[in-house]
């Protein structure tokens, strides 16, 4: 994809990566099922280490490889897929969506630092900044309204006082209310600051296709690919896209901690990402007419669906700026809390109550008591994620039965 044009990301997502005359011309990437790598020569070993390790010398830019933890050709054009998608300089890609977070803190905090993030915030990266990094002396600080500025302003404060503000971190849309934050608000914050901290932005709900925040100015775009990317329900990974200089130290702790997306994960990912742009479509589609459909029930207290943001406000504002489209992940309230939530749950027929979201299959889980589980019940309640939320991934399948089956569980429930 080097021939100049300014392709859309559907189209990146088909060609980015991969060119057939490195493979016999292959019309599709062969997968490289090799755990090491033979040396040309001993001068070529020596130079393809040295341009891994150091960055220099006659290898840099070329195709070698060592050892597949650390890189193959799989997880090559992985990479430079993401990262032409989110329209970033490199990518690094993990084996899980996790442990790319995990990287990011463990390369750009120190004991002594401090963060900000935004909130609600997935459970597990909730855990890592209040119950792991904790541990390792970095003090987490959140804010609840990502469109308010005083209240960003007010924790980005409490955070400098703390020790020095390393990484401001917010996911938005939020998971899983849809919450925004104003991503262009956040990047300027941040640049009033001395020393300036990194802004990362977890990109999961809306996923490439949907939203850039690269071109809004954060400097470390992160993906659970295991979502819409992958969309299938069947891989595990994660990826993070920005700058060459921010993304080399990335690699390297990689490289330590073995946190590689294998060749095979790296084929389906690559294959599954094709398709990204369509079934997200299909399934905005879908959610769209859901959304409509329990916004007007009796048993259904609220909807928290961006399409539904109401015009002139505020968030409405922020989502015209940064968003293209509303995605298909949203929560929604049935009346009568935990005990009216597990009775719809329980008579659901065709929609599966897992966890995880993206997925070609339409998934609806309770928050409160599983992906949210270990965030402490005051967090939740100040974000409103309480025993009458429901999270629903909408999916792929004929919109007709999914709500069949939706109406026929809230009728039981």
């Amino acid at each position: 994809m080097s021939d100049g044009r300014n392709y859309r990301p559907e189209t990146l997502a088909v060609h980015a990566g991969y060119d057939p005359a490195t493979a016999s011309n292959s019309a599709k990437p062969p997968i490289y099922m090799t755990s090491t790598f033979a040396y040309a020569s001993a001068q070529a070993a020596k130079d393809i280490h040295e341009a891994y390790f150091e960055g220099t010398g006659p290898a840099v830019g070329g195709p070698g490889h060592i050892y597949s933890r650390l890189g193959h050709p799989g997880l090559d054009m992985v990479e430079a897929r993401l990262a032409a998608l989110d329209g970033a300089e490199a990518a690094a890609v993990f084996n899980t969506g996790m442990a790319t977070h995990t990287a990011i803190a463990l390369t750009y905090l120190r004991p002594g630092d401090s963060i900000v993030h935004s909130r609600p915030v997935y459970g597990g990266t909730d855990g890592l900044y209040h119950l792991l990094m904790p541990q390792m002396g970095v003090q987490p600080f959140a804010f609840t309204d990502g469109c308010d500025e005083a209240n960003i302003r007010a924790a980005v404060d409490d955070a400098r006082a703390a020790g020095p503000l390393k990484l401001i971190v917010i996911e938005t849309p939020a998971n899983p209310t849809a919450a925004l934050v104003d991503i262009a608000l956040v990047v300027r914050i941040a640049a009033e600051l001395t020393p300036r901290p990194l802004v990362v932005i977890d990109n999961t709900l809306l996923g490439p296709i949907f939203q850039r925040p690269i071109a809004l100015g954060v400097d470390l775009c992160m993906t659970s690919l295991t979502k819409y990317c992958g969309g299938h329900s069947d891989l595990l990974a994660g990826g993070v896209t920005g700058s060459k200089a921010l993304i080399a130290p990335l690699l390297l702790l990689r490289t330590t901690l073995g946190s590689q997306l294998d060749p095979f994960t790296s084929w389906l990912l690559l294959r599954s990402m094709e398709t990204v742009g369509l079934r997200s479509e299909r399934a905005m589609t879908n959610a769209w007419a859901i959304a409509e459909y329990l916004r007007d029930h009796p048993k259904v207290s609220s909807v928290t669906y961006l399409g539904f943001t109401a015009p002139g406000s505020t968030q409405r504002a922020v989502y015209d700026r940064q968003c293209t489209a509303a995605g298909s992940t949203f929560a929604f309230r049935v009346h009568g809390g935990e005990a009216a939530a597990f009775r719809f749950l329980d008579k659901l027929r065709l929609l599966r109550f897992a966890v995880s979201l993206g997925g070609s299959e339409t998934l609806i889980t309770h928050p409160a008591t599983t992906t949210h589980y270990s965030v402490p019940q005051a967090s939740r309640d100040s974000v409103g994620i309480d025993g009458s939320t429901l999270r629903l991934s909408v999916g792929i399948e004929h919109v007709d039965d999914l709500i069949g089956d939706i109406a026929q569980a809230l009728d039981a429930a």
